[in-house]
């Protein structure tokens, strides 16, 4: 899926989008902040991800490790995509915010294993 738009629920932020697998990688994440904000993120590379608009409307927000940087937009909210700690060559979009992607249209989706990520792991 190449070319997609993605926006914040406002419109202040927009995103150009290449999907890596499509649909095909959404996933949920229970990790401790993911379970609470409840999106569904698919996988684009980093290339792939162009902030075609509100690039400085966009706020940070980093836990943990402090690897992954997840972000917002400044005035509705919005979690519109986050760079990956598992992978820092991809990029998880906030399929929600797909042009045309309706979540309750791809039930049941799958869950992925935040609470017990790698990184995580102490010796």
């Amino acid at each position: 899926m190449t070319g997609l738009r993605a926006t914040c629920h406002c419109g202040a932020v927009q995103l150009r989008v290449t999907l890596s697998d499509g649909l095909n990688s959404i996933r949920r994440c229970d990790c401790s902040f993911c379970v609470r904000r409840g999106a569904a993120a698919v996988t684009a590379l980093r290339e792939n991800v162009e902030i075609v608009q509100g690039s400085d409307n966009l706020s940070r927000y980093q836990f943990g490790t402090k690897t992954a940087v997840h972000y917002f937009c400044k005035t509705c909210g919005i979690y519109t995509h986050h760079n990956r700690r598992s992978n820092p060559k991809e990029v998880g979009i906030n399929a929600a915010c797909l042009d045309g992607v309706y979540l309750p249209d791809l039930d049941p989706i799958p869950w992925s294993d935040g609470r017990n990520h790698p990184s995580d792991k102490r010796s």
